[in-house]
């Protein structure tokens, strides 16, 4: 798993940087975003929801939400 912090980052930045991570990656599957904007969670949901990204798990920690998410990969 590959962590991100994007702590101090305002909507969209965090979802947008996400989202080209998560798309670019060849090998790398699970991915960890740390976020302390309150739509985070929404944005991420969102995000997941549209580019067909499994949401694996939002949880708070202190001031910020741990956000998992697994790029599925198909095999043709």
């Amino acid at each position: 798993m590959i962590k991100f912090d994007f702590r101090g980052l305002k909507c969209p930045i965090p979802v947008l940087k996400a989202h080209k991570i998560i798309k670019n990656a060849t090998n790398q599957t699970l991915f960890e975003f740390i976020c302390d904007d309150k739509s985070a969670p929404k944005d991420f949901a969102d995000l997941c929801n549209n580019a067909k990204y499994k949401l694996s798990d939002i949880s708070k920690k202190e001031d910020a939400f741990i956000i998992r998410i697994e790029k599925i990969i198909s095999e043709k």
